[in-house]
Protein backbone atom coordinates (compact mmCIF):
# COMPACT_ATOMS: atom_id res chain seq x y z
CA UNK A 1 0.00 0.00 0.00
CA UNK A 2 1.01 3.60 -0.55
CA UNK A 3 2.60 5.21 2.46
CA UNK A 4 0.06 7.94 3.20
CA UNK A 5 0.73 10.27 6.12
CA UNK A 6 -0.06 8.69 9.45
CA UNK A 7 -3.32 9.78 10.99
CA UNK A 8 -4.90 8.85 14.28
CA UNK A 9 -8.20 7.22 13.43
CA UNK A 10 -10.74 6.68 16.18
CA UNK A 11 -13.98 4.80 15.73
CA UNK A 12 -16.73 5.89 18.11
CA UNK A 13 -19.77 3.66 18.63
CA UNK A 14 -23.23 4.93 19.46
CA UNK A 15 -26.30 3.07 20.71
CA UNK A 16 -27.89 3.59 17.29
CA UNK A 17 -26.34 2.08 14.13
CA UNK A 18 -24.29 5.15 13.31
CA UNK A 19 -20.66 5.83 14.02
CA UNK A 20 -18.58 8.91 14.55
CA UNK A 21 -15.04 8.71 13.22
CA UNK A 22 -12.23 11.05 14.19
CA UNK A 23 -9.21 11.60 12.04
CA UNK A 24 -6.61 14.18 13.00
CA UNK A 25 -9.06 15.51 15.65
CA UNK A 26 -11.69 16.23 12.96
CA UNK A 27 -15.16 14.69 13.27
CA UNK A 28 -16.74 12.94 10.34
CA UNK A 29 -20.35 11.79 10.61
CA UNK A 30 -21.23 9.27 7.93
CA UNK A 31 -24.23 7.07 7.39
CA UNK A 32 -23.36 4.98 4.37
CA UNK A 33 -20.42 3.10 2.97
CA UNK A 34 -19.58 2.58 -0.64
CA UNK A 35 -19.48 -0.28 -3.03
CA UNK A 36 -18.03 0.50 -6.39
CA UNK A 37 -17.94 -3.10 -7.47
CA UNK A 38 -15.13 -4.77 -9.34
CA UNK A 39 -12.83 -2.47 -11.22
CA UNK A 40 -11.10 -3.65 -14.39
CA UNK A 41 -7.37 -3.06 -14.47
CA UNK A 42 -4.90 -3.32 -17.32
CA UNK A 43 -2.31 -4.66 -14.92
CA UNK A 44 -1.77 -4.96 -11.16
CA UNK A 45 -4.15 -2.40 -9.58
CA UNK A 46 -2.56 0.40 -7.56
CA UNK A 47 -3.15 -0.02 -3.81
CA UNK A 48 -5.63 2.86 -3.66
CA UNK A 49 -7.73 1.02 -6.23
CA UNK A 50 -7.40 -2.11 -4.12
CA UNK A 51 -9.22 -0.17 -1.41
CA UNK A 52 -11.88 0.88 -3.89
CA UNK A 53 -12.35 -2.67 -5.15
CA UNK A 54 -13.42 -3.67 -1.64
CA UNK A 55 -15.95 -0.84 -1.28
CA UNK A 56 -19.61 -1.87 -1.04
CA UNK A 57 -22.81 0.11 -1.65
CA UNK A 58 -24.09 2.55 -4.24
CA UNK A 59 -22.78 5.83 -2.86
CA UNK A 60 -19.48 7.01 -1.45
CA UNK A 61 -19.17 9.48 1.41
CA UNK A 62 -15.41 9.76 1.83
CA UNK A 63 -14.96 12.70 4.18
CA UNK A 64 -11.52 13.55 5.38
CA UNK A 65 -10.20 10.41 3.72
CA UNK A 66 -11.95 7.98 6.08
CA UNK A 67 -14.91 5.71 5.36
CA UNK A 68 -17.70 4.98 7.79
CA UNK A 69 -17.62 1.90 9.99
CA UNK A 70 -21.41 1.89 10.35
CA UNK A 71 -23.55 -1.13 9.54
CA UNK A 72 -26.04 -0.64 6.74
CA UNK A 73 -28.33 -2.64 4.53
CA UNK A 74 -26.73 -4.79 1.94
CA UNK A 75 -23.96 -6.00 4.19
CA UNK A 76 -24.64 -9.57 3.18
CA UNK A 77 -24.37 -10.92 -0.34
CA UNK A 78 -27.66 -11.84 -1.98
CA UNK A 79 -25.94 -14.79 -3.57
CA UNK A 80 -25.43 -18.09 -1.78
CA UNK A 81 -22.33 -17.63 0.40
CA UNK A 82 -19.38 -19.95 -0.03
CA UNK A 83 -18.06 -21.73 3.02
CA UNK A 84 -14.87 -20.10 4.26
CA UNK A 85 -11.67 -21.94 5.00
CA UNK A 86 -10.16 -21.94 8.48
CA UNK A 87 -8.47 -18.54 8.42
CA UNK A 88 -7.71 -18.17 12.12
CA UNK A 89 -4.16 -17.29 12.99
CA UNK A 90 -2.30 -19.76 15.18
CA UNK A 91 -1.14 -19.16 18.73
CA UNK A 92 2.38 -18.74 17.37
CA UNK A 93 1.24 -15.97 14.99
CA UNK A 94 -0.57 -14.45 17.95
CA UNK A 95 2.81 -14.27 19.66
CA UNK A 96 1.98 -16.47 22.65
CA UNK A 97 4.75 -19.04 22.25
CA UNK A 98 8.20 -18.41 23.65
CA UNK A 99 9.96 -19.99 20.71
CA UNK A 100 9.20 -21.65 17.44
CA UNK A 101 11.38 -24.65 18.11
CA UNK A 102 8.39 -26.83 18.99
CA UNK A 103 6.66 -26.10 15.69
CA UNK A 104 8.61 -28.46 13.52
CA UNK A 105 5.96 -30.56 11.80
CA UNK A 106 5.57 -28.19 8.85
CA UNK A 107 9.33 -27.94 8.48
CA UNK A 108 10.01 -31.64 8.25
CA UNK A 109 11.60 -31.94 11.68
CA UNK A 110 10.82 -34.38 14.46
CA UNK A 111 8.53 -33.43 17.27
CA UNK A 112 10.05 -33.39 20.74
CA UNK A 113 8.96 -36.07 23.20
CA UNK A 114 6.30 -35.21 25.74
CA UNK A 115 7.69 -33.60 28.89
CA UNK A 116 7.16 -34.79 32.45
CA UNK A 117 5.22 -31.62 33.23
CA UNK A 118 2.85 -32.28 30.35
CA UNK A 119 2.17 -35.83 31.52
CA UNK A 120 1.41 -34.64 35.06
CA UNK A 121 -1.09 -32.05 33.80
CA UNK A 122 -2.83 -34.45 31.42
CA UNK A 123 -2.96 -37.42 33.80
CA UNK A 124 -4.31 -35.45 36.77
CA UNK A 125 -8.00 -34.90 37.36
CA UNK A 126 -9.47 -31.65 35.99
CA UNK A 127 -10.71 -30.69 39.46
CA UNK A 128 -8.63 -27.62 40.54
CA UNK A 129 -7.39 -29.06 43.89
CA UNK A 130 -6.23 -32.28 42.22
CA UNK A 131 -4.19 -30.69 39.45
CA UNK A 132 -2.67 -28.21 41.92
CA UNK A 133 -1.68 -30.98 44.33
CA UNK A 134 -0.20 -33.05 41.49
CA UNK A 135 1.88 -30.12 40.26
CA UNK A 136 3.03 -29.21 43.78
CA UNK A 137 4.19 -32.79 44.30
CA UNK A 138 5.91 -33.01 40.89
CA UNK A 139 7.85 -29.74 41.24
CA UNK A 140 9.46 -30.93 44.50
CA UNK A 141 11.65 -33.38 42.58
CA UNK A 142 12.07 -31.54 39.27
CA UNK A 143 13.51 -28.31 37.93
CA UNK A 144 10.85 -26.15 36.32
CA UNK A 145 12.52 -24.62 33.24
CA UNK A 146 11.07 -22.06 30.87
CA UNK A 147 11.56 -24.40 27.91
CA UNK A 148 9.56 -27.17 29.62
CA UNK A 149 6.75 -24.75 30.44
CA UNK A 150 6.70 -23.48 26.85
CA UNK A 151 6.70 -26.99 25.41
CA UNK A 152 3.92 -28.13 27.74
CA UNK A 153 1.76 -25.12 26.89
CA UNK A 154 2.33 -25.73 23.19
CA UNK A 155 1.26 -29.37 23.45
CA UNK A 156 -1.85 -28.52 25.50
CA UNK A 157 -2.87 -25.85 23.00
CA UNK A 158 -2.17 -28.14 20.06
CA UNK A 159 -4.61 -30.63 21.56
CA UNK A 160 -7.08 -27.82 22.37
CA UNK A 161 -6.90 -28.75 26.06
CA UNK A 162 -7.48 -25.14 27.04
CA UNK A 163 -9.01 -25.93 30.44
CA UNK A 164 -5.89 -27.83 31.53
CA UNK A 165 -3.65 -25.13 30.06
CA UNK A 166 -5.50 -22.46 32.05
CA UNK A 167 -5.10 -24.43 35.28
CA UNK A 168 -1.38 -24.77 34.59
CA UNK A 169 -1.15 -21.03 33.89
CA UNK A 170 -2.89 -20.22 37.19
CA UNK A 171 -0.57 -22.56 39.09
CA UNK A 172 2.52 -21.06 37.43
CA UNK A 173 1.36 -17.60 38.51
CA UNK A 174 1.48 -18.77 42.12
CA UNK A 175 5.10 -19.95 41.83
CA UNK A 176 7.52 -17.27 43.04
CA UNK A 177 10.42 -18.86 41.15
CA UNK A 178 8.74 -18.18 37.80
CA UNK A 179 9.18 -14.72 36.32
CA UNK A 180 5.94 -13.77 34.58
CA UNK A 181 6.31 -11.97 31.23
CA UNK A 182 3.84 -10.01 29.10
CA UNK A 183 3.44 -13.06 26.88
CA UNK A 184 2.48 -15.13 29.94
CA UNK A 185 -0.23 -12.61 30.78
CA UNK A 186 -1.41 -12.59 27.16
CA UNK A 187 -1.48 -16.38 27.11
CA UNK A 188 -3.66 -16.40 30.21
CA UNK A 189 -6.00 -13.80 28.66
CA UNK A 190 -6.35 -16.10 25.64
CA UNK A 191 -7.07 -19.17 27.77
CA UNK A 192 -9.61 -17.37 29.97
CA UNK A 193 -11.40 -16.09 26.86
CA UNK A 194 -11.53 -19.59 25.38
CA UNK A 195 -12.66 -21.33 28.56
CA UNK A 196 -14.70 -18.71 30.45
CA UNK A 197 -15.53 -16.11 27.83
CA UNK A 198 -14.26 -12.72 26.70
CA UNK A 199 -16.02 -10.85 29.50
CA UNK A 200 -13.96 -12.72 32.11
CA UNK A 201 -10.81 -12.17 30.04
CA UNK A 202 -11.52 -8.44 29.89
CA UNK A 203 -11.96 -8.36 33.67
CA UNK A 204 -8.65 -10.19 34.12
CA UNK A 205 -6.80 -7.59 32.03
CA UNK A 206 -7.77 -4.96 34.61
CA UNK A 207 -5.74 -6.95 37.19
CA UNK A 208 -2.58 -7.11 35.05
CA UNK A 209 0.16 -4.67 36.12
CA UNK A 210 0.22 -1.58 33.89
CA UNK A 211 3.76 -2.28 32.72
CA UNK A 212 2.60 -5.56 31.18
CA UNK A 213 -0.55 -4.24 29.44
CA UNK A 214 1.02 -3.99 26.01
CA UNK A 215 -0.17 -4.54 22.46
CA UNK A 216 0.09 -8.32 22.66
CA UNK A 217 -2.35 -8.48 25.61
CA UNK A 218 -5.01 -6.41 23.89
CA UNK A 219 -4.60 -8.02 20.50
CA UNK A 220 -5.11 -11.39 22.18
CA UNK A 221 -8.43 -10.18 23.57
CA UNK A 222 -9.29 -8.72 20.15
CA UNK A 223 -8.59 -12.05 18.41
CA UNK A 224 -10.95 -13.86 20.77
CA UNK A 225 -13.72 -11.28 20.29
CA UNK A 226 -13.33 -11.78 16.55
CA UNK A 227 -13.42 -15.55 17.04
CA UNK A 228 -16.88 -15.05 18.61
CA UNK A 229 -17.93 -12.72 15.76
CA UNK A 230 -18.69 -10.07 18.38
CA UNK A 231 -18.54 -6.91 16.28
CA UNK A 232 -19.25 -4.36 19.01
CA UNK A 233 -16.76 -5.75 21.48
CA UNK A 234 -14.09 -6.23 18.80
CA UNK A 235 -14.41 -2.60 17.73
CA UNK A 236 -14.41 -1.50 21.35
CA UNK A 237 -11.15 -3.35 22.02
CA UNK A 238 -9.58 -1.93 18.85
CA UNK A 239 -10.52 1.59 19.93
CA UNK A 240 -9.13 0.90 23.39
CA UNK A 241 -5.81 0.04 21.79
CA UNK A 242 -5.91 3.38 19.94
CA UNK A 243 -6.77 5.22 23.17
CA UNK A 244 -3.73 3.67 24.85
CA UNK A 245 -1.52 4.76 21.92
CA UNK A 246 -0.57 1.15 21.22
CA UNK A 247 0.85 0.58 17.74
CA UNK A 248 -1.59 -0.34 14.99
CA UNK A 249 -0.21 -3.64 13.70
CA UNK A 250 -0.97 -5.83 10.71
CA UNK A 251 -2.23 -8.48 13.15
CA UNK A 252 -4.88 -6.18 14.68
CA UNK A 253 -6.00 -4.98 11.23
CA UNK A 254 -6.14 -8.56 9.99
CA UNK A 255 -8.47 -9.39 12.85
CA UNK A 256 -10.85 -6.62 11.77
CA UNK A 257 -10.66 -7.85 8.18
CA UNK A 258 -11.46 -11.38 9.34
CA UNK A 259 -14.40 -10.06 11.37
CA UNK A 260 -15.86 -7.96 8.56
CA UNK A 261 -15.33 -10.73 6.02
CA UNK A 262 -17.83 -12.70 8.09
CA UNK A 263 -20.20 -9.97 9.21
CA UNK A 264 -20.12 -6.88 6.96
CA UNK A 265 -17.91 -6.90 3.87
CA UNK A 266 -18.58 -3.20 3.24
CA UNK A 267 -16.26 -2.32 6.10
CA UNK A 268 -13.24 -4.07 4.56
CA UNK A 269 -12.43 -0.97 2.50
CA UNK A 270 -12.42 1.09 5.71
CA UNK A 271 -9.81 -1.18 7.29
CA UNK A 272 -7.64 -1.11 4.16
CA UNK A 273 -7.80 2.68 4.14
CA UNK A 274 -6.90 2.76 7.84
CA UNK A 275 -3.88 0.55 7.08
CA UNK A 276 -2.78 3.03 4.42
CA UNK A 277 -3.11 5.98 6.78
CA UNK A 278 -1.29 4.18 9.58
CA UNK A 279 1.40 2.97 7.14
CA UNK A 280 0.73 -0.68 8.03
CA UNK A 281 1.96 -2.99 5.29
CA UNK A 282 -0.38 -5.87 4.42
CA UNK A 283 0.98 -9.26 5.39
CA UNK A 284 0.57 -12.52 3.50
CA UNK A 285 -2.33 -13.30 5.84
CA UNK A 286 -3.96 -9.99 4.80
CA UNK A 287 -3.85 -11.03 1.17
CA UNK A 288 -5.16 -14.52 1.97
CA UNK A 289 -8.16 -12.90 3.64
CA UNK A 290 -8.77 -10.53 0.72
CA UNK A 291 -8.39 -13.29 -1.86
CA UNK A 292 -10.86 -15.52 -0.04
CA UNK A 293 -13.28 -12.63 0.43
CA UNK A 294 -13.32 -11.95 -3.32
CA UNK A 295 -13.77 -15.65 -4.02
CA UNK A 296 -16.64 -15.98 -1.54
CA UNK A 297 -18.29 -12.98 -3.21
CA UNK A 298 -18.13 -14.80 -6.58
CA UNK A 299 -15.68 -12.17 -7.87
CA UNK A 300 -12.93 -14.28 -9.43
CA UNK A 301 -11.59 -11.39 -11.55
CA UNK A 302 -11.26 -9.29 -8.40
CA UNK A 303 -9.60 -12.21 -6.62
CA UNK A 304 -6.97 -12.48 -9.34
CA UNK A 305 -6.40 -8.72 -9.24
CA UNK A 306 -5.68 -8.92 -5.51
CA UNK A 307 -3.20 -11.72 -6.23
CA UNK A 308 -1.43 -9.53 -8.83
CA UNK A 309 -1.31 -6.64 -6.36
CA UNK A 310 0.30 -8.92 -3.80
CA UNK A 311 2.94 -10.05 -6.28
CA UNK A 312 3.61 -6.43 -7.24
CA UNK A 313 4.32 -5.76 -3.55
CA UNK A 314 7.05 -8.42 -3.65
CA UNK A 315 5.18 -11.13 -1.71
CA UNK A 316 5.21 -14.74 -2.88
CA UNK A 317 2.34 -17.20 -2.46
CA UNK A 318 2.81 -19.85 0.19
CA UNK A 319 1.01 -23.20 0.28
CA UNK A 320 -1.79 -21.86 2.48
CA UNK A 321 -2.55 -19.02 0.08
CA UNK A 322 -2.39 -21.43 -2.87
CA UNK A 323 -4.83 -23.67 -1.01
CA UNK A 324 -7.29 -20.78 -0.60
CA UNK A 325 -6.88 -19.87 -4.28
CA UNK A 326 -7.48 -23.44 -5.46
CA UNK A 327 -10.57 -23.82 -3.27
CA UNK A 328 -12.14 -20.66 -4.65
CA UNK A 329 -11.51 -21.83 -8.22
CA UNK A 330 -13.24 -25.12 -7.38
CA UNK A 331 -16.22 -23.32 -5.83
CA UNK A 332 -16.43 -21.15 -8.98
CA UNK A 333 -16.42 -24.24 -11.21
CA UNK A 334 -13.03 -23.31 -12.72
CA UNK A 335 -11.52 -26.77 -12.33
CA UNK A 336 -8.71 -26.26 -14.83
CA UNK A 337 -7.43 -23.21 -12.97
CA UNK A 338 -7.78 -25.11 -9.68
CA UNK A 339 -5.70 -27.99 -11.06
CA UNK A 340 -3.03 -25.58 -12.28
CA UNK A 341 -2.65 -24.25 -8.72
CA UNK A 342 -2.69 -27.79 -7.29
CA UNK A 343 0.06 -28.90 -9.71
CA UNK A 344 2.15 -25.95 -8.55
CA UNK A 345 1.54 -26.96 -4.93
CA UNK A 346 2.60 -30.56 -5.61
CA UNK A 347 5.96 -29.52 -7.07
CA UNK A 348 8.34 -31.94 -8.76
CA UNK A 349 8.36 -34.52 -5.96
CA UNK A 350 5.04 -35.07 -4.20
CA UNK A 351 6.44 -37.61 -1.72
CA UNK A 352 9.00 -35.15 -0.36
CA UNK A 353 6.65 -32.16 -0.36
CA UNK A 354 4.95 -33.27 2.85
CA UNK A 355 3.64 -29.87 3.91
CA UNK A 356 0.95 -29.81 1.21
CA UNK A 357 -0.45 -33.34 1.46
CA UNK A 358 -3.31 -32.45 3.81
CA UNK A 359 -4.47 -29.53 1.67
CA UNK A 360 -4.22 -31.57 -1.52
CA UNK A 361 -6.35 -34.35 -0.04
CA UNK A 362 -9.05 -31.85 0.91
CA UNK A 363 -9.14 -29.98 -2.41
CA UNK A 364 -8.98 -33.06 -4.65
CA UNK A 365 -11.97 -34.33 -2.66
CA UNK A 366 -13.79 -31.05 -3.44
CA UNK A 367 -13.01 -31.70 -7.12
CA UNK A 368 -14.55 -35.14 -6.75
CA UNK A 369 -11.36 -36.83 -7.93
CA UNK A 370 -11.04 -40.21 -6.23
CA UNK A 371 -7.92 -41.10 -8.26
CA UNK A 372 -6.06 -37.98 -7.16
CA UNK A 373 -7.00 -38.49 -3.51
CA UNK A 374 -5.72 -42.08 -3.72
CA UNK A 375 -2.52 -40.88 -5.44
CA UNK A 376 -1.77 -38.30 -2.74
CA UNK A 377 -2.58 -40.79 0.02
CA UNK A 378 -0.21 -43.36 -1.53
CA UNK A 379 2.56 -40.74 -1.38
CA UNK A 380 2.34 -40.62 2.40
CA UNK A 381 0.82 -44.03 3.26
CA UNK A 382 4.14 -45.73 4.03
CA UNK A 383 4.99 -43.20 6.75
CA UNK A 384 1.86 -41.13 7.40
CA UNK A 385 1.39 -38.31 9.86
CA UNK A 386 -1.70 -38.04 12.00
CA UNK A 387 -2.98 -34.95 10.20
CA UNK A 388 -2.54 -36.66 6.83
CA UNK A 389 -4.50 -39.67 8.06
CA UNK A 390 -7.29 -37.46 9.37
CA UNK A 391 -7.54 -35.51 6.10
CA UNK A 392 -7.44 -38.71 4.05
CA UNK A 393 -10.34 -40.10 6.12
CA UNK A 394 -12.38 -36.93 5.60
CA UNK A 395 -11.51 -36.82 1.87
CA UNK A 396 -12.55 -40.42 1.26
CA UNK A 397 -15.69 -39.81 3.31
CA UNK A 398 -16.63 -36.81 1.16
CA UNK A 399 -16.23 -39.01 -1.92
CA UNK A 400 -18.45 -41.72 -0.38
CA UNK A 401 -15.48 -44.10 -0.26
CA UNK A 402 -16.30 -45.29 3.24
CA UNK A 403 -14.27 -48.52 3.01
CA UNK A 404 -11.15 -46.52 2.05
CA UNK A 405 -11.74 -44.16 4.98
CA UNK A 406 -12.09 -47.12 7.35
CA UNK A 407 -8.83 -48.61 6.05
CA UNK A 408 -6.99 -45.37 6.82
CA UNK A 409 -8.55 -45.24 10.28
CA UNK A 410 -7.47 -48.83 10.99
CA UNK A 411 -3.91 -48.03 9.90
CA UNK A 412 -3.91 -44.96 12.13
CA UNK A 413 -5.28 -46.92 15.11
CA UNK A 414 -2.51 -49.54 14.78
CA UNK A 415 0.31 -47.02 14.29
CA UNK A 416 -0.70 -44.84 17.25
CA UNK A 417 -1.92 -46.68 20.32
CA UNK A 418 -3.73 -43.76 21.91
CA UNK A 419 -5.62 -41.41 19.62
CA UNK A 420 -7.18 -38.16 20.78
CA UNK A 421 -10.88 -37.44 20.25
CA UNK A 422 -10.42 -35.36 17.09
CA UNK A 423 -9.11 -38.37 15.12
CA UNK A 424 -12.07 -40.51 16.15
CA UNK A 425 -14.25 -37.55 15.26
CA UNK A 426 -12.93 -37.54 11.69
CA UNK A 427 -14.30 -41.07 11.25
CA UNK A 428 -17.50 -40.12 13.03
CA UNK A 429 -18.02 -37.31 10.49
CA UNK A 430 -17.74 -39.84 7.66
CA UNK A 431 -20.48 -41.96 9.18
CA UNK A 432 -22.61 -38.87 9.83
CA UNK A 433 -22.28 -37.62 6.25
CA UNK A 434 -23.18 -41.07 4.94
CA UNK A 435 -26.10 -41.57 7.37
CA UNK A 436 -24.52 -44.66 8.99
CA UNK A 437 -26.01 -44.33 12.47
CA UNK A 438 -25.02 -47.76 13.84
CA UNK A 439 -21.37 -47.43 12.80
CA UNK A 440 -21.38 -43.91 14.21
CA UNK A 441 -22.54 -45.25 17.58
CA UNK A 442 -19.77 -47.87 17.46
CA UNK A 443 -17.06 -45.26 16.96
CA UNK A 444 -18.44 -43.22 19.87
CA UNK A 445 -18.27 -46.36 22.06
CA UNK A 446 -14.64 -46.87 20.99
CA UNK A 447 -13.90 -43.29 22.01
CA UNK A 448 -15.48 -43.84 25.41
CA UNK A 449 -13.61 -47.13 25.95
CA UNK A 450 -10.28 -45.50 25.09
CA UNK A 451 -10.87 -42.73 27.63
CA UNK A 452 -11.27 -39.90 25.13
CA UNK A 453 -12.74 -36.65 26.38
CA UNK A 454 -15.58 -35.54 24.13
CA UNK A 455 -15.07 -31.95 23.03
CA UNK A 456 -17.02 -29.47 20.88
CA UNK A 457 -15.94 -31.06 17.58
CA UNK A 458 -17.10 -34.50 18.67
CA UNK A 459 -20.44 -33.19 19.91
CA UNK A 460 -20.83 -31.38 16.57
CA UNK A 461 -20.27 -34.62 14.65
CA UNK A 462 -22.68 -36.48 16.97
CA UNK A 463 -25.40 -33.89 16.43
CA UNK A 464 -24.90 -34.13 12.66
CA UNK A 465 -25.01 -37.94 12.84
CA UNK A 466 -28.48 -37.90 14.39
CA UNK A 467 -29.76 -35.07 12.18
CA UNK A 468 -28.68 -36.90 9.02
CA UNK A 469 -30.46 -39.99 10.38
CA UNK A 470 -33.66 -37.99 10.83
CA UNK A 471 -33.57 -37.89 14.64
CA UNK A 472 -33.74 -34.15 15.32
CA UNK A 473 -35.12 -34.56 18.87
CA UNK A 474 -32.18 -36.82 19.80
CA UNK A 475 -29.76 -34.33 18.23
CA UNK A 476 -31.35 -31.52 20.28
CA UNK A 477 -31.03 -33.61 23.43
CA UNK A 478 -27.33 -34.24 22.72
CA UNK A 479 -26.72 -30.51 22.24
CA UNK A 480 -28.44 -29.81 25.54
CA UNK A 481 -26.20 -32.35 27.32
CA UNK A 482 -23.11 -30.92 25.61
CA UNK A 483 -23.91 -27.38 26.78
CA UNK A 484 -24.13 -28.68 30.37
CA UNK A 485 -21.07 -30.95 30.33
CA UNK A 486 -18.52 -29.04 28.25
CA UNK A 487 -16.05 -26.67 29.86
CA UNK A 488 -16.19 -24.91 26.47
CA UNK A 489 -19.45 -23.96 24.75
CA UNK A 490 -20.64 -26.02 21.77
CA UNK A 491 -19.67 -24.76 18.33
CA UNK A 492 -21.68 -22.11 16.51
CA UNK A 493 -22.11 -24.61 13.65
CA UNK A 494 -23.61 -27.18 16.04
CA UNK A 495 -26.41 -24.84 17.06
CA UNK A 496 -26.95 -23.88 13.41
CA UNK A 497 -27.32 -27.52 12.36
CA UNK A 498 -30.30 -27.87 14.69
CA UNK A 499 -31.72 -24.40 14.00
CA UNK A 500 -31.62 -25.07 10.24
CA UNK A 501 -33.33 -28.43 10.70
CA UNK A 502 -36.15 -26.93 12.78
CA UNK A 503 -36.45 -24.19 10.15
CA UNK A 504 -36.89 -26.80 7.39
CA UNK A 505 -39.70 -28.40 9.38
CA UNK A 506 -41.37 -25.06 10.09
CA UNK A 507 -41.02 -25.72 13.83
CA UNK A 508 -41.15 -22.11 15.03
CA UNK A 509 -41.23 -22.93 18.75
CA UNK A 510 -38.03 -25.00 18.74
CA UNK A 511 -36.31 -22.69 16.26
CA UNK A 512 -36.90 -19.76 18.62
CA UNK A 513 -35.65 -21.92 21.50
CA UNK A 514 -32.32 -22.64 19.77
CA UNK A 515 -32.05 -18.99 18.70
CA UNK A 516 -32.45 -17.95 22.36
CA UNK A 517 -29.94 -20.55 23.58
CA UNK A 518 -27.33 -19.21 21.16
CA UNK A 519 -27.73 -15.77 22.69
CA UNK A 520 -27.45 -17.25 26.17
CA UNK A 521 -24.10 -18.92 25.48
CA UNK A 522 -22.66 -15.78 23.86
CA UNK A 523 -23.17 -16.24 20.14
CA UNK A 524 -24.17 -12.76 19.03
CA UNK A 525 -27.27 -12.76 16.85
CA UNK A 526 -26.36 -11.93 13.28
CA UNK A 527 -27.60 -12.39 9.74
CA UNK A 528 -27.08 -16.19 9.62
CA UNK A 529 -29.27 -16.94 12.65
CA UNK A 530 -32.00 -14.51 11.62
CA UNK A 531 -32.03 -15.93 8.08
CA UNK A 532 -32.66 -19.45 9.41
CA UNK A 533 -35.23 -18.27 11.96
CA UNK A 534 -37.14 -16.41 9.25
CA UNK A 535 -37.21 -19.59 7.15
CA UNK A 536 -38.92 -21.39 10.05
CA UNK A 537 -41.76 -18.84 9.97
CA UNK A 538 -42.01 -19.03 6.17
CA UNK A 539 -42.21 -22.84 6.17
CA UNK A 540 -44.75 -22.76 9.00
CA UNK A 541 -46.78 -20.14 7.09
CA UNK A 542 -46.99 -18.33 10.43
CA UNK A 543 -47.42 -14.56 10.79
CA UNK A 544 -44.36 -12.77 12.09
CA UNK A 545 -44.48 -9.86 14.51
CA UNK A 546 -41.66 -7.49 15.43
CA UNK A 547 -38.97 -9.17 13.32
CA UNK A 548 -37.71 -5.94 11.80
CA UNK A 549 -37.41 -4.43 15.28
CA UNK A 550 -35.41 -7.45 16.45
CA UNK A 551 -33.04 -7.07 13.49
CA UNK A 552 -32.58 -3.38 14.23
CA UNK A 553 -31.95 -4.01 17.93
CA UNK A 554 -29.12 -6.41 17.02
CA UNK A 555 -27.73 -3.99 14.42
CA UNK A 556 -28.45 -6.48 11.64
CA UNK A 557 -29.69 -5.07 8.35
CA UNK A 558 -31.50 -7.29 5.85
CA UNK A 559 -30.23 -7.87 2.34
CA UNK A 560 -32.63 -7.46 -0.58
CA UNK A 561 -33.34 -11.20 -0.60
CA UNK A 562 -34.01 -11.33 3.15
CA UNK A 563 -36.31 -8.28 2.93
CA UNK A 564 -38.33 -9.94 0.17
CA UNK A 565 -38.70 -13.14 2.20
CA UNK A 566 -39.60 -11.16 5.29
CA UNK A 567 -42.48 -9.56 3.39
CA UNK A 568 -43.99 -13.03 2.89
CA UNK A 569 -44.72 -13.48 6.58
CA UNK A 570 -45.00 -9.87 7.78
CA UNK A 571 -48.17 -9.78 9.86
CA UNK A 572 -48.72 -6.13 8.96
CA UNK A 573 -48.01 -6.29 5.24
CA UNK A 574 -50.36 -4.35 2.97
CA UNK A 575 -52.27 -6.10 0.20
CA UNK A 576 -54.91 -4.94 -2.25
CA UNK A 577 -57.60 -6.60 -0.13
CA UNK A 578 -56.31 -5.17 3.16
CA UNK A 579 -56.25 -1.67 1.64
CA UNK A 580 -59.92 -2.03 0.64
CA UNK A 581 -60.88 -3.25 4.12
CA UNK A 582 -58.97 -0.38 5.73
Amino acid sequence: MLAIRRASVRIRFQPLPSVTIRACDAKFDTTTSSYMGSIAFGGPPPPTLLVRSFSFGSQSFLKGGVHSFSSQAGSESDKEPIKEADMSESENELGLLDTEEEIVENKGGQRKGLSGLFKVVVDSSSAPPNIKNALDKWVEGHDLSRSEISHTMFELRRRKMYGKALQLSEWLNSQESIEISERDYASRVDLIAKVRGTQKAEAYIEKIPESFKGEIVYRTLLANCVLNNDVKKSEKVFNKMKDLNLPVTAFACNQLLLLYKRTDKRKIADVLLLMEKEDVKPSLFTYRLLIETKGMSHDIIGMEQVLETMKAEGLESDSRLQSVLARQYVYAGMNEKARAVLNEMEGSNLSENRGVHSSLLQIYALLGSVDDVKRVWEACETNPRLEECMNAIEAFGKLKEVAEAEAVFDLMSKKWNRLSAKYYTSMLKVYANNKMLLKGKEIVKQMSDSGCRLGPLTWDALVKLYIESGEIEKADSILNKASQQLSMKPLFSTYMLILDEYAKKGDVHNAEKIFYKMRQVGYVSRYRQYDSLLQAYINAKAPLYGFRERLKADNVFPSKTLAERLAQVDAFKKTAVSDLLD
